[in-house]
């Protein structure tokens, strides 16, 4: 089967497992309002779907060195559906939310990084990186769509069905992966050899590996922060200025940002490409910490100017995503593709919990929603990815295979 269609194949089963991915960061300010969240306990619903994955994902994705990712994926994305049906129908508070929160985090971790695993291994050489920020374009629009999907859905039919619809598509993706993907057993270990199922020391050995992998989960500490509080965010801003058209909503902007950082991303990978990509990941992240230190505080000035810097630093924090996945990638060793995936994956989703969990916090400790209150949230930000700066310049990430080409 040709590279451009088992690309389009797996891309395609995720823009379907990943369409209802933020469709209650989309709503959470209803859910806010319907069981009078506190900032700590909306930040715990969004990041429980990061804490099961972290937790799940070591074995899950270091399982596709020794099985077919294929079949762990199919399992994977059914969770997915049994999650998104489930919240939308039982869902009635904070501790059932959780739950079904934690049920999807393990159904992505079982999807994200096995399809991307399934792909990779059909996919090799210098087009790799390519494939891979193909994927994790295809996944981020699909991601960015959730957000007005799920907010049309459920201004006409309840928030329960903007819920929904992402379980039933969840559905569509196991038919495309069982019926389209061909089954393809994993390579020999080859000379690097294979360790056991958690042993990760040999790919914490692999700076280079582990430099991306750093990177990754301070820039995922960012990402999934703006992410998951943007629409509060926003809707906070709206209503300090006084109110604001449709086509300016919310959720339209966090539509508007997150297809412009799938843009970002796959851009950003080629300029990597060109001119070398560590000295890229550094300057993105300068630039974004920048950003951070100051877009809380436009929330008491103007809405418009709030909603054109999130498009803005949308732009910023996705723009190294897929340089650093495919920066793990391709400094993986023969036979630990899937470990080092492992490692990736488990560091950056780590962030990705703590990161919305940390911007609830800060808001009920600074005294609930004010501009104040979102400027330092937004701000520490800022501070933590100087910590994933440090791992670009102490470990210095070596470039990959087709890499500073003219």
């Amino acid at each position: 089967m040709s590279t451009v269609r088992i690309i389009a194949i797996v891309c395609t089963a995720q823009v379907f497992a990943q369409i209802g991915a933020f469709a209650v960061p989309a709503l959470l300010p209803t859910f806010i309002d319907r069981w009078d969240l506190s900032g700590t306990e909306a930040g715990w619903i969004i990041g429980a779907f990061y804490l099961s994955y972290t937790a799940t994902v070591p074995v899950l994705v270091s399982l596709t060195d020794r099985i077919d990712p294929k079949r762990i994926y199919l399992g994977a994305v059914l969770l997915t559906a049994v999650a998104a049906l489930g919240y939308a129908t039982l869902a009635d508070g904070f501790w059932s939310a959780f739950v079904f929160r934690l049920i999807a985090g393990v159904g992505w971790a079982g999807t994200y990084m096995p399809g991307l695993k399934a792909l990779s291994d059909f996919v090799e050489g210098p087009q790799q990186s390519r494939g891979v920020a193909f994927h994790a374009g295809s996944v981020g629009v699909s991601g960015a769509a959730s957000f007005i999907v799920a907010s049309t859905i459920a201004s006409w039919f309840g928030w329960r069905w903007g819920i929904a619809f992402g379980g039933v598509c969840a559905l569509l993706a196991f038919l495309i992966m069982a019926f389209l993907l061909p089954s393809r057993e994993p390579k020999p270990a080859g000379d690097a050899g294979q360790a056991g199922l958690l042993d990760f020391r040999p790919v914490l050995r692999n700076r280079s590996a582990l430099a991306y992998s750093l990177g990754y989960c301070f820039h995922t500490w960012e990402m999934n922060a703006l992410r998951a509080w943007v629409v509060t965010f926003l809707t906070f801003a709206l209503a300090t200025s006084g109110g604001g058209t449709t086509l300016l909503a919310p959720a339209a902007i966090a539509t508007v940002l997150s297809l412009a950082g799938v843009w970002a991303s796959v851009s950003g990978n080629e300029v990597a490409r060109r001119i070398g990509r560590r000295r890229f990941i550094i300057c993105v992240m300068l630039s974004s910490m920048a950003v951070a230190c100051v877009i809380g505080f436009t929330s008491g000035i103007s809405y418009e100017l709030a909603a054109g810097l999130c498009v803005v630093y949308g732009i910023l924090i996705w723009a190294d995503s897929s340089s650093l996945t495919a920066g793990t990638v391709g400094s993986a060793l023969p036979g630990q593709r899937g470990a080092t995936m492992a490692v990736h994956s488990t560091l950056g989703y780590a962030g990705g919990f703590v990161g919305p969990l940390v911007m609830g916090a800060i808001l009920d400790l600074a005294g609930g929603e004010s501009a104040f209150a979102w400027g330092i949230a937004f701000a520490h930000v800022g501070a933590i990815m100087a910590l994933g700066l440090l791992a670009m310049v102490v470990l210095r990430p070596k470039d990959l295979a087709g890499d500073r080409d003219n």
